[in-house]
This record gives C-alpha cells, sequence and structure tokens, in this order.
C-alpha cells in the first residue's frame, strides 16, 4: 500500500481479531524498522521487546487497566528505554562505528569525547527523558511501517511501567517500559474501522513560508 493512502487506511484499532497470527516475515519486517529508525546521535538507547506468548500478555492487560488491545493481539510491541546511558555505553557506539566505517580514531575522538562529557554532566532524569523522546521516534516509523504493511495496531501509554518492567524482567535487561503497540488484524466487528478520520484541514495545520 503506498504512503498516504496507508496512513488513510489505519487507525487506533480498539479490537483485534484474536484468531489471525502475523506471520514471522511480517515481524521480522517491524523488527528491522525498529532498528533502522533514526535515534539522537545515532545511539539507540532503546530496545524492543516482542510479546507473543498468550499469558503473558493477559498480564500486561492486567497492566494496562484491562484495555483488551494488548490480550487479543497478534504480538505486544514494548518499546523500552536504557536505565543507563553513559561512558560504556556512547564508547561501544563509536567502537561499532569504527568497525563497521572505518573512520579514524582521530576523527571519531573528539565527538566521542565531547558526547561523553556532555552526558556525564546530564542529571539522570534528563538521559531518561531524552532517551523516551528517541522512543516516540520509534513509535512514530513503526506505526507507518505497520500502515504500510496493512497491520493494525494501536499506540498506549496507558499501562503501569513499573508492572511492565516487572512481568518482563526488565530489569535484567537494565531496560525500563516506555510504550506499548499491540499489533495484529483487527476484528470485523470493530465500529472504530468505520468511522471517518478527524483532522484539521491541512490549510490549519501546515504553513509554508
Amino acid at each position: 500500500m503506498k504512503s498516504v493512502p496507508a496512513l488513510k487506511w489505519r487507525y487506533a484499532t480498539k479490537k483485534f481479531d484474536s484468531q489471525r497470527i502475523l506471520s514471522a516475515e511480517k515481524i521480522e519486517i517491524l523488527k528491522t524498522a525498529f532498528n533502522l529508525t533514526a535515534t539522537s546521535y545515532g545511539l539507540q538507547p532503546l530496545k524492543l521487546v516482542v510479546v507473543k506468548d498468550k499469558e503473558l500478555q493477559d498480564q500486561l492487560m492486567a497492566a494496562s487497566y484491562n484495555q483488551k488491545q494488548i490480550g487479543t493481539a497478534s504480538h505486544l510491541l514494548v518499546i523500552c528505554i536504557e536505565r543507563s546511558v553513559g561512558k560504556e555505553f556512547i564508547e561501544k557506539h563509536f567502537k561499532m562505528v569504527q568497525d563497521i566505517r572505518k573512520t579514524p580514531e582521530e576523527i571519531l575522538e573528539p565527538f566521542r569525547e565531547s558526547l561523553i562529557e556532555d552526558f556525564e554532566d546530564k542529571p539522570v532524569d534528563d538521559i531518561k527523558i531524552w532517551a523516551t523522546h528517541q522512543a516516540y521516534l520509534v513509535l512514530g516509523t513503526l506505526l507507518t511501517i505497520c500502515a504500510v504493511e496493512e497491520i493494525d495496531s494501536c499506540p498506549m501509554e496507558g499501562f503501569e511501567p513499573g508492572k511492565y518492567n516487572e512481568i518482563l524482567g526488565l530489569k535484567n535487561y537494565n531496560l525500563e517500559a516506555v510504550l506499548a503497540l499491540p499489533v495484529g488484524y483487527r476484528a470485523e466487528d470493530d465500529f472504530f474501522a468505520g468511522l471517518k478520520k478527524v483532522r484539521r484541514p491541512v490549510e490549519e495545520t501546515v504553513i509554508e513560508i
């Protein structure tokens, strides 16, 4: 499906067909799209947890104010941020840059050291806010790719992160859950699927200078 028709087709799915499961190929597309998303400095302070275990989905649904999309979706994507982004994390990123691009150390060194110094001076809460902003970039990418691939989805902030962290054992991975994205296929009787989109006219939302 082409981009604009795909965006017109998508909506925040309220009811999934629990009998329809995304193929492994579709999941691989979403994983790859997640990994290719732009992030600040290219640091990727994020990881994606792909949940397909229905018992886990039921537990997470209870931690999401019993919103049925969590439990009935084919898969649940949980976007997580790294709990710590500091010198070691940044050095590992620049080592990867050097290995892949063969960039000379004398070019990388000033940028790497400047970035390390900047992050060491930042309060922990500021780094968490920064990383969360990157999660929203990823969410936008995934929503668009879902639309193009005709995968239904519903972006969600309405859950208890602490309980997600506990249920998924995210502390073991040094991660915190920040966004949830159930994906799958809409139920035929989802009332919201047939509603017209409500958007302000482009002329009101875009300024051309």
